[in-house]
């Protein structure tokens, strides 16, 4: 038990984006962040029927796709 007070430790520590707001974010449609987010490029968690996207999975493909281009 003690390693689940642990990982809730670091689950509240992440900051969760809607898809409207990765969108508004990365200035791209909403169906733009639904295609990463099916595709496997972005990191999601599914919600009922809606994705919530942590925002350091965000900064990170930004990250990546910024190293590739370079």
């Amino acid at each position: 038990m003690a390693g689940s007070s642990r990982a809730d430790g670091r689950l509240a520590e992440v900051n969760f984006l809607t898809v409207a707001e990765v969108a508004e974010l990365m200035r791209v449609s909403k169906m733009t962040v639904y295609r990463l987010v099916h595709s496997g490029e972005l990191t999601a968690v599914r919600v009922g029927r809606s994705f919530r996207v942590p925002d350091h999975a965000v900064h990170t493909y930004l990250r990546e796709a910024f190293q590739q281009s370079a």
